[in-house]
């Protein structure tokens, strides 16, 4: 309960000057929270999300799909690469100074540790239209904003994308009354936690 009035007390403040400030320390809370869950929990709890993801429509038409290499106990997203690997584009965001790419999955032996640590592909970026994004997050909201890791990557990269469906995944814990925006965030389509699909 503590953690919740925590975020809460931390969300009150919101708008104000200190945006930036707020946002970090929401993140943090949050980030620590994640990290609480054990390597049972984050197993089950990426299945049930998998699960509901792999049953929507949008996802099985799909032929083009942005995943993400997750970090910090993040849902884990990976074994849609093992079961889809031949049916759909994989795809995996690479960063380079303030921009996001989006490059082809072909394998554990064409992949490298990149700028965050975090491993992206080595092949050439993907320049055609993408149908369905996976999006990660620290938090979401039910109107369907997101609060990221706060480089900015996403949305800059979500515009470029604007057919694109938009689906965040994240635990319960992670959706919040409301988070902090601002103009620039973008919002994603649908949200999908454990116990729940959101549609906005």
């Amino acid at each position: 309960m503590l953690f919740e009035t925590n975020i809460r007390d931390l969300l009150k403040m919101l708008p104000s000057r200190q945006m930036h400030r707020e946002k970090q320390k929401v993140r943090e809370l949050l980030i620590q929270k994640r990290r609480m869950l054990s390597a049972d929990e984050r197993k089950e709890l990426s299945e049930s999300i998998l699960s509901q993801l792999e049953r929507m429509t949008i996802f099985q038409e799909a032929k083009t799909v942005l995943l993400y290499y997750p970090k910090n106990n993040e849902v884990d997203v990976l074994p849609l690469f093992k079961r889809y690997k031949r049916e759909k584009t994989l795809l995996l965001p690479v960063t380079h100074r303030r921009e996001m790419a989006a490059h082809p999955f072909e394998g554990n032996d064409k992949m490298h540790r990149g700028k965050f640590g975090i491993p992206e592909p080595t092949t050439p970026a993907y320049e055609g239209a993408i149908d369905l994004i996976i999006v990660p997050a620290v938090a979401f909201d039910k109107r369907g904003y997101r609060l990221g890791r706060g480089g900015g990557f996403y949305d800059r990269f979500i515009k470029k994308q604007p057919h694109a469906t938009l689906i965040g995944v994240g635990y319960d814990f992670q959706l919040l009354e409301e988070v902090p925006v601002l103009k620039h965030d973008q919002k994603m389509h649908r949200i999908i936690l454990p116990s729940q699909t959101i549609l906005v």
